[in-house]
């Protein structure tokens, strides 16, 4: 049996002195010089005791080295589980104790707060900076630069991703080698990906986005990377003229064009620009158009799946949309209540089923089997809804979707008109409760710099576009919105802000 994620997306450039990451210094680390420094840390990993199918805990900086490790646990057969660099050292805990990890690697600053954790947890500690330092590369240095790869199947698990746990403790999402090989090939096809294109990349690569869509989807094609520590936008204009594509999160994009340096002549050698991780407004969709020439292609995805859709590379890429379901994935739209079909143009709940869906959570049978159907399809939790051409549409998550005095009111759908409104650069509406109706709509919007919407003005056309039951109780100016690390505006923080707006706490 051979490593089917490593032998596809790593094996084929052993040997390649062909550019792998481009550094911010200047630097190049080549396609041989990458799997050589990732067999070397193998080696480490498996003279610590490490063992085919044991987990590999990671909260390390963006850097070369990290990308190596998670190459390193592929071609081991170590779970990889990514974690993000801001949580704590309690929230850590929850993570290395639920997952079992057999080894943590963490930041040079943060081994003192985190030896007792591994020692209470029997995890192998290491360490890995920034800057490529630390006692793992140390240890890796002294170490042979090819490596055993070890034989892991389809159905063997490559990876865990915990959910963001904005309702209840975080679930582990398994993730196996054919959830990511399949995704990644169905990209690198659809996205027309050759060993010729440089991705511009600035995104975290401890999510789906950074590390399994950007960099395996450059994997598969043997393309290169500009390899940003994080998103900057003085770094990205200058690396952009060097680049062929990018991948971003909304954030990005808005950014990007508040700088006048965003132009025509910047983006010429660009061929495609990627949004996700969060919805794109039809309104920086047509900005961006506009500025640049280029139509931003957003797509649809989620920890427990990778991606699900994509507006086409070549066709219309619809703005408000996420397209199409890829090559062998299915998509319905189903009631909440019958879990039957809809209509086309109705809104329910998206169900998904493909090489892409995870194997379930890690030790929640029930968790698993709640959302997990026998029959393979996924219910995402999300709400949506297909158009007349097919194009799915993302309403919301399921748990948004507001009750107000027996009708379903979507927020998305108030969003739209209040995102359109003169003065508005972005809104978000949620259900908070309300002593006649259970819960009402409540509307936070932000104001474009320097302007003041006009509320009176906005509540006239809110009422002969959407029924009386779904218009606000209530609208708020707020300076922004609170935001997770991939831009996901965090509904869950609001919701219990303005918890007691209409009924006393």
């Amino acid at each position: 049996m051979t490593n089917i994620l490593y032998d596809a997306l790593f094996a084929p450039h052993a040997g390649r002195d062909a550019p792998f990451l481009h550094l911010p210094d200047g630097g190049i680390v080549t396609y041989a010089d990458f799997l050589g420094q990732a067999a070397q840390i193998a080696h480490v990993l498996t003279q610590a005791g490490l063992a085919p199918g044991d987990r590999l805990a990671a909260q390390v900086p963006k850097c070369p080295q990290a990308l190596a490790l998670y190459a390193a646990c592929v071609q081991a057969g170590v779970i990889f589980l990514p974690l993000n660099t801001g949580y704590t050292v309690e929230e850590l805990r929850y993570f290395v104790e639920n997952s079992g990890a057999r080894m943590l690697v963490c930041d040079p600053d943060r081994a003192g707060a985190l030896a007792s954790l591994a020692h209470a947890a029997d995890a192998v500690l290491h360490t890995l900076g920034a800057d490529g330092t630390g006692t793992l590369m140390a240890d890796a240095a002294g170490q042979p630069d090819g490596f055993d790869t070890v034989p892991r199947g389809r159905d063997d698990l490559a990876a865990f991703l915990y959910t963001s746990g904005t309702t209840g403790r975080s679930k582990g999402a398994m993730l196996s080698h054919d959830n990511l090989l399949s995704n990644a090939q169905a990209l690198t096809d659809i996205w027309r990906f050759t060993k010729d294109d440089v991705l511009l990349h600035a995104l975290p690569i401890f999510h789906t986005h950074g590390l399994f869509v950007a960099t395996n989807t450059t994997l598969a094609a043997g393309g290169a990377m500009i390899f940003l520590p994080k998103f900057d936008t003085d770094r990205m204009i200058e690396a952009m003229p060097r680049a062929t594509a990018m991948m971003g999160v909304p954030t990005f994009y808005t950014r990007l064009l508040d700088d006048a340096r965003l132009t025509r002549d910047l983006t010429e050698h660009m061929r495609l620009f990627v949004s996700g991780s969060a919805p794109l407004l039809a309104e920086t969709h047509e900005r961006f158009e506009a500025r640049t020439g280029h139509r931003i292609l957003e797509r649809y995805g989620m920890t427990e799946t990778n991606m699900n859709t994509s507006n086409p590379y070549d066709g219309e890429r619809r703005p408000g949309t996420v397209g199409f379901p890829l090559p062998g994935v299915e998509l319905k739209i189903t009631d909440p209540d019958t879990d039957a079909e809809v209509a086309p143009g109705e809104i329910g709940r998206i169900e998904v089923r493909g090489p892409n869906v995870f194997k379930g959570y890690w030790q929640m049978p029930e968790k698993t089997a709640a959302e997990l159907r026998p029959d393979g399809f996924f219910i995402t939790g999300d709400l949506g809804r297909l158009d007349e051409d097919g194009y799915v549409q993302i309403v919301g998550r399921d748990k948004d979707l507001i009750i107000s005095g027996g009708y379903n009111v979507y927020p998305k759908e108030i969003e739209v008109v209040l995102d359109a409104q003169p003065g508005v650069l972005e809104s978000a509406v949620i259900g908070v409760p309300h002593p006649d109706f259970g819960e009402t709509p409540l509307a936070l919007i932000v104001p474009q710099p320097g302007v003041t919407p006009d509320l009176d003005a906005i509540a006239a056309e809110l009422r002969d576009a959407l029924a009386r039951y779904k218009h606000p109780r209530d609208m708020l100016i707020v300076d922004e919105l609170p935001r997770n690390t991939m831009g996901k505006v965090q509904k869950n923080v609001l919701r219990e802000t303005y918890r007691a707006r209409f009924v006393p706490a």
